[in-house]
């Protein structure tokens, strides 16, 4: 087993990942960036390294900055979390290169899996049938065209080298194929740091089923258990839970050995879970994504299986310790997790809400977790994900499990930023959900949000809204004198995000006070025409030009707010007086993009 392990992570899943090794008797190293020098994830780590930077790139997607703390911790492995390096093969080779261990699968098997086109070859191959789609990467929409010509309208585009939703774009028709490429290739770069796009049809009424899978280097792969993941929004999962309800047995084992056939056809070791897509009695394989999911606690609590410890063993060297006959005993009762993401739900538009969490209380009682990466006082950053907490039951049955999530969410206190709380509450108590009447365009197609609020209250004051400063001072240890860098309270202290001249000669950084105003699904519009964002981001199109007209509901540009994209819309018809944005202004809550008249 190992004596120190570095997290290249961070938020929930690198707590959940130290808290594991600390019940393991394993210490533990922190890697953060400027934003995130004061985490969870750093206050709880034996020790803590900066990385420099501000965005995923500059700081979690640095391999050298990883590399570096690697080399001056000590750590003997290297755990990468989701997300970020976790399906990276290079990364892989880089930790094993610097003489420590990859807590994952081998670079071999991640080149084959991570890869979502390669992926689909080795499936094909292990005799496991795939969704529909194109195994080679699209060149241009001309090719996305072409295939909804041959198998028909929408096409999903799909990022090759990720997952989760992120990079993904459904296109309705040839008219949208470029647009939706491009931006499906903007999302892939930003979070998985790889250009590359492939087509696939996008089925009708499907359900989201994943089988959990683990192998060791002895031979051995098993498959855990299956989760339904069906309740999404922009093709991101908000609730999962296991066993899958209304789901034949049989089809379970049949998919359940499918998935180990699939480990075996690429020597897969570690964690790993394999995604379909289950429609009509018939399933379609979808991806594997290699490595440990956001939903897997709900596998945890129906098998009392440590899937973190797993893993932990297995990398060492281990054999899994148990056998397929021994997981039948093992599972018992159902299991559902909740998201709660840093977004505004109200009337479905799931519009993101960074900021700082002013007040956070998870709820406890028997049969409940929370996994979370913030505390109160914590800020949440447009730069990554949004996922703040995940809150997990377990009951005796799904009723039992449903109930005790209705009254986890009612004790969940979130303050200071909008959350899919709200969502939860209407998914869950929902007759489609009691009845598993629901697919993976469910969310988005049935479920009415129109009355939904999700009330954000002001930031306080007192320490936790306090901003600090870097500051150089002196010290004196054991009788030298050393020169070292501060973060201190003080009155010049640095914003949450680095001031940059935004349009009309106000920093971006001064809006802070502007969060919480997330009541419209594109900007808000005043009598004097101006259009503004609800929330802070980066601009990474603009479609319009002084001069134009435009129509009622016409994107006017581009926001990107902590990895999703969100379109800027005309409420009205007129013409574009001023347009105040270019690409890569960074702004806040009510900051004009454009004046029409």
């Amino acid at each position: 087993m190992f004596d120190k392990v570095l997290i290249a992570n961070r938020g929930e899943i690198a707590v959940r990942v130290i808290r594991t090794c600390r019940e393991l008797g394993i210490a533990t190293v922190a890697v953060y960036s400027e934003l995130d020098r004061d985490a969870l994830h750093v206050r709880l780590a034996d020790e803590a390294y900066a990385l420099g930077g501000q965005t995923a790139a500059e700081s979690y997607l640095n391999t050298e900055a990883i590399l570096d703390a690697l080399r001056r911790s000590g750590a003997q492995g290297v755990h990468p979390g989701y997300g970020f390096f976790s399906e990276n093969a290079a990364f892989a080779r880089a930790i094993a290169g610097a003489g420590a261990v990859f807590i994952g699968p081998p670079p071999e098997a991640i080149e084959i899996m991570g890869d979502k086109i390669s992926s689909r070859l080795a499936a094909e191959r292990a005799g496991v049938a795939g969704v529909p789609g194109r195994s080679e990467a699209l060149g241009d929409a001309s090719e996305v065209v072409a295939f909804g010509e041959e198998h028909g309208w929408p096409v999903a585009i799909k990022a090759a080298f990720g997952g989760g939703g992120r990079g993904m774009k459904v296109v309705a028709s040839p008219a949208d194929a470029a647009d939706a490429m491009e931006s499906a290739q903007r999302e892939a770069t930003a979070y998985f740091g790889r250009p590359e796009v492939y087509p696939e049809k996008y089925l009708e009424w499907p359900r989201h089923i994943e089988m959990q899978v683990f192998a060791d280097g002895h031979g051995n792969a098993l498959w855990i258990g299956e989760r339904d993941c069906s309740y999404q929004r922009r093709h991101q999962k908000l609730v999962e839970e296991s066993p899958a309800p209304d789901f034949p047995d049989e089809i379970r084992q049949q998919m359940g050995e499918a998935s180990v056939r699939i480990c075996h056809a690429c020597a897969y070791e570690g964690a790993g879970t394999v995604e379909f897509l289950y429609e009509a009695g018939r399933f379609y394989f979808l991806e594997m994504n290699t490595r440990l999911q956001v939903e897997h606690p709900v596998t945890e609590l129906v098998t009392g299986i440590d899937l973190v410890a797993l893993q932990l063993r297995v990398a060492s060297g281990e054999p899994i310790g148990f056998t397929q006959e021994d997981l039948v005993a093992r599972r018992r009762g159902h299991s559902i997790e909740c998201r709660v993401n840093a977004e505004d739900p109200a009337g479905g538009r799931f519009l993101p809400s960074p900021g700082r969490i002013t007040t956070f209380r998870p709820p406890d009682g028997f049969g409940t977790r929370t996994d979370a990466g913030y505390e109160s006082g914590d800020e949440v950053s447009q730069f990554y994900d949004n996922l703040v907490a995940k809150v997990v039951v377990w009951g005796e049955d799904r009723e039992s499990a449903r109930r005790r999530m209705l009254r986890a969410l009612d004790e969940t206190v979130v303050e200071g930023i909008a959350t899919t709380i709200p969502a939860h509450k209407a998914i869950l108590a929902h007759e489609d959900f009691v009845s598993a009447s629901h697919s993976t365009r469910w969310v988005e197609e049935r479920l009415d949000l129109s009355g939904v609020t999700a009330a954000v209250k002001a930031e306080s004051g007192g320490e936790a809204g306090e901003r600090r400063v870097l500051r150089e001072v002196d010290a004196e240890v054991d009788g030298r004198r050393y020169r070292v860098k501060l973060w201190v309270p003080g009155p010049e202290a640095a914003p949450a995000v680095t001031p940059q001249a935004a349009p009309g000669g106000s920093p971006a950084a001064k809006r802070a006070s502007s969060r919480g105003r997330h009541g419209s699904s594109g900007p808000a519009i005043g009598g004097d025409g101006k259009i503004t964002v609800p929330m802070q981001g980066t601009i990474v199109k603009v479609l319009v030009a002084e001069g134009d007209s435009v129509e009622a509901g016409q994107t006017l540009c581009v926001l990107e707010a902590m990895k999703m994209e969100n379109p800027v819309n005309a409420d009205r018809a007129g013409v574009v007086k001023e347009l105040r944005v270019k690409p890569g202004d960074a702004l806040g809550a009510g900051d004009v993009v454009a004046v029409l008249e």
